[in-house]
């Protein structure tokens, strides 16, 4: 099986029996995604940004349902993905930015702070939220997983963020739906 999110989002092959089972589909039409990219390091951001895009319109998401913020630095990203979940109409939202290794621990404090606040507001909001905050040791690290296309941090976010929001879509309806069958 090819590693990462790919067009069919095969599932191992199971005999799942009456098990009730719930996959998100890459298809994004219809859906609102909101993206928060970082400026430090834009080279690398900007590319993790492109790709991302690039994902969502190839799976047809229509570019005036995708919303861009610019923030200053990776640090910055958890306060307006928490504003765009508690004040947009959002299916999904893409966190951004890469955080190359220095000399400090500072990488390490801002990937972990970026890391779990993010979560914090997907499971708060109820709401799929995409951490490509991409932490690398150096610079060829980072440019290896940010380059565009399709192997990209980038458009495994955009990826993500469909099958998510499809995902979490289902879970509201068949799994509430069934409950009053089996429970």
């Amino acid at each position: 099986m090819e590693k990462g999110i790919n067009e069919n989002i095969e599932l191992p092959d199971i005999d799942f029996g009456e098990c009730g089972v719930i996959k998100g589909k890459l298809d994004a039409a219809g859906l609102n995604f909101g993206i928060v990219v970082s400026r430090f390091n834009m080279d690398l951001t900007g590319q993790l940004l492109k790709s991302a895009v690039d994902c969502l319109k190839k799976y047809k998401a229509e570019p005036k349902r995708i919303e861009i913020v610019w923030v200053p630095g990776a640090y910055e990203v958890p306060l307006a993905i928490e504003q765009m979940a508690a004040f947009g109409d959002f299916d999904a939202l893409i966190a951004l930015g890469c955080v190359i290794q220095g000399e400090t621990p500072h990488a390490d404090l801002i990937n972990t702070a970026v890391a779990n606040a993010l979560l914090d507001i997907g499971r708060q909001n109820e709401i799929a939220v995409i951490n490509e905050v991409v932490g690398t040791y150096n610079l060829e690290q980072a440019e290896a997983r940010c380059k565009c296309g399709e192997q990209s941090r980038g458009w495994y976010a955009g990826a993500a963020a469909i099958e998510m929001a499809r995902a979490l879509s289902l879970i509201g309806t068949e799994v509430a739906g069934r409950k009053g069958d089996v429970f």
